[in-house]
């Protein structure tokens, strides 16, 4: 038996489709509505991730491996605990639940903002124009500033590594934005949804990406393919572009008129000021934070050598994820069921 959390989010959801069509027995965890395209033969657990009773009688004898996929994505200052409620709090509930069932093996989805800043980029808030590149033997400067999402991922990090000193057999994946046809209005597919919805505007920086399909290959094949290592981290990132060219080819892909005017970075810089006075006031969540407004502004490449050396698997070029995520997202906002593959 296979447990998986975060079962209705975009990599969840296609972890399990793949479980259950390779014919393995699934257990997942959800709280709110079960979609209905969700992968066929998954024994479904309503409940909390904070809930230990129900992570005790959900990871129980049978269960060989857990795939911790849950996670909150945010930068709205109005998240910062249920951040570290979710990613942390959530992820050592997991953790101890595993280790009460010795000889389980965990995957953890954690993320690259879990990997800090390059040295030289910390505390810079303009651009840089120096090519940085990031492997997995990234530090975390305690002294930096960071984001309380990246914080969150890694405080969740150190709760697996606490588990393996504990003798816990576990795997820890970093993906970048992770691209795929997921919930319209949530996490990374929202960058889909505004190419299509043809704003006018949109910000400089890079972007690095991964297709969903290449996340669950690359989990699957560390967790249950490969025989059991010491515990380690992989970075999963299929490459880089700037954010205005990834909105202008998904807006191609779905017909739209793209983006055409790049925010100089002081005028970014003015409208989160704005913003978060504006959130503050009216207690609505803000549609840029200071983070999302200097979020790749540096050029920071995720280097994913060590996973394709490790599994001998690649990455899906970019215009072949956008046009197949386009095409997955243009048949939910129909009403009909995506075909996953």
């Amino acid at each position: 038996m296979i447990f998986v959390t975060g079962g209705t989010g975009l990599i969840g959801s296609f972890l399990l489709h793949e479980l259950r069509a390779r014919g393995l027995p699934v257990r997942a965890l959800h709280r709110g509505a079960v979609p209905t395209e969700a992968a066929p033969g998954v024994e479904w657990v309503a409940g909390d991730l904070l809930d230990t009773s129900v992570l005790a009688s959900a990871i129980s004898p049978e269960v060989t491996h857990v795939f911790h996929c849950a996670g909150l994505v945010s930068y709205a200052p109005q998240d910062e605990d249920a951040l570290l409620q979710v990613n942390v709090e959530g992820t050592a509930a997991v953790v101890d639940a595993c280790l009460a069932c010795p000889g389980i093996r965990l995957g953890h989805v954690s993320s690259v903002a879990a990997l800090g800043r390059p040295a030289a980029a910390s505390g810079d808030a303009g651009s840089s124009p120096t090519p940085q590149f990031v492997t997995e033997t990234a530090t975390w400067d305690l002294g930096a500033s960071h984001p309380a999402y990246a914080t969150s991922k890694y405080l969740g990090e150190l709760e697996v590594w606490r588990g393996a000193a504990e003798g816990l057999s576990a795997v820890i994946v970093n993906p970048s934005v992770v691209v795929g046809p997921g919930d319209w209005h949530r996490s990374s597919t929202r960058l889909l949804r505004y190419a299509y919805d043809e704003h006018y505007f949109y910000t400089r920086g890079l972007l690095n990406f991964v297709d969903v399909r290449d996340v669950v290959a690359q989990l699957l094949r560390l967790v249950l393919e490969l025989p059991p290592t010491p515990p380690e981290r992989y970075i999963l990132s299929g490459g880089a572009c700037s954010l205005g060219d990834f909105l202008r080819a998904t807006a191609g892909v779905f017909g739209r008129r793209p983006p055409a005017v790049a925010v100089p970075d002081w005028a970014a810089e003015i409208i989160w000021r704005f913003e978060h006075a504006r959130s503050l006031l009216t207690g609505a969540r803000p549609l840029i934070t200071r983070d999302t407004a200097r979020a790749g502004r540096r050029a920071v490449y995720y280097n994913a050598h060590k996973v394709q050396k490790a599994t001998g698997l690649g990455f899906k070029p970019l215009a072949d994820t956008i046009a197949w995520a386009a095409r997955g997202l243009e048949t939910n906002r129909t009403g009909s069921q995506t075909v996953v593959s």
